[in-house]
């Protein structure tokens, strides 16, 4: 069901809420969570269609607050979906303009649940500090994605600059399986220390580089990030070491070969990681993702130029 509210307010928003509440049986008390979108009105669709498919794991109510950047006077349109609409969630899309953009905390506050975690989410272009701004300070998870911008190393920059606990980048995310697999083949004998590693890749991909830094923060050694003409993410990751190198090879972002001394080699499936993946993944945890400041803090700087 969609229901439109043209020129409204966000109290007339919450009561309409209520109502649907009440007249289809949706309990709220079963969303675990409150997602806040912060986008431009161009993105709004592609994010609530992940968010969609993200609520079947995690129930929420989704506010979502587009940005009519295009429009000067002060306006407020809603639109509440709920049922097949909506997946598992509640989806309520804000679209401002004018002045009401300078307030976005006040518009987003009164549709909140109560009791519940909020998560802020930028889709796409990220404020300077996520935790400075107006949405970013009601969350406990702030959420960016540095491969949307425009700038992804610039916005890795700006994200070292302005870390704060609770913030996460979902490039970071995209690194869950690489990072076990790198981990668990480091476990088998012989045990010794890696003297040097190598990521090649994308080299406009944030997820390299955060590769790189979490392997140069982790074993404390040289790491060299490699450009690879065509790439799709990262390609391969080498750790040197006295008998021998680990190897993982996945030149066409699908397949991945592992290739470890003393073992036969291993072949598997390791494709890109699609967004709503991600996002679920991170709507798992409400804690700060300490690995993740240590990497931005001090990892980014030994391998980033």
């Amino acid at each position: 069901m969609i229901v439109d509210l043209p020129d409204t307010t966000t109290a007339e928003v919450a009561r309409r809420l209520v109502h649907l509440r009440e007249e289809g049986g949706a309990v709220a008390l079963g969303r675990v969570l409150t997602l806040v979108i912060d986008a431009h009105a161009t993105d709004v669709e592609d994010a609530v269609a992940v968010t969609n498919d993200v609520s079947r794991e995690h129930p929420m109510r989704v506010i979502v607050l587009a940005r009519h950047s295009g429009a000067a006077a002060a306006r407020l349109d809603a639109q509440i979906r709920v049922g097949g609409d909506a997946g598992a969630s509640e989806v309520v899309l804000l679209t401002a303009s004018g002045e009401m953009l300078e307030h976005s905390d006040t518009l987003v506050m009164p549709l909140l649940l109560p009791d519940a975690p909020i998560v802020a989410w930028w889709p796409r272009e990220i404020p300077e500090r996520p935790a400075m701004h107006p949405i970013g300070q009601m969350a406990q998870r702030r959420i960016t994605d540095s491969v949307a911008c425009a700038d992804p190393i610039g916005t890795l920059r700006r994200l070292r600059n302005g870390y704060t606990a609770g913030d996460t980048d979902l490039a970071w995310t995209r690194l869950t399986v690489w990072r076990g697999l790198l981990a668990a083949a480091l476990d088998l004998p012989p045990d010794e220390p890696v003297t040097s590693a190598v990521v090649a890749g994308d080299e406009r991909h944030p997820s390299m580089w955060l590769l790189g830094a979490w392997l140069a923060e982790a074993l404390d050694c040289p790491v060299e990030v490699v450009a690879v003409e065509g790439a799709a993410g990262i390609t391969h990751v080498v750790l040197e070491r006295a008998s021998g190198p680990v190897r993982i090879d996945r030149p066409d972002g699908r397949r991945a070969t592992l290739v470890h001394p003393g073992q036969p080699e291993r072949h598997l499936a390791m494709p890109l990681r699609e967004l709503r993946e991600c996002l679920s993944e991170d709507l798992r945890r409400m804690d700060a993702d300490e690995v993740y400041g240590e990497v931005l803090g001090s990892g980014l700087a030994r391998v980033l130029p």
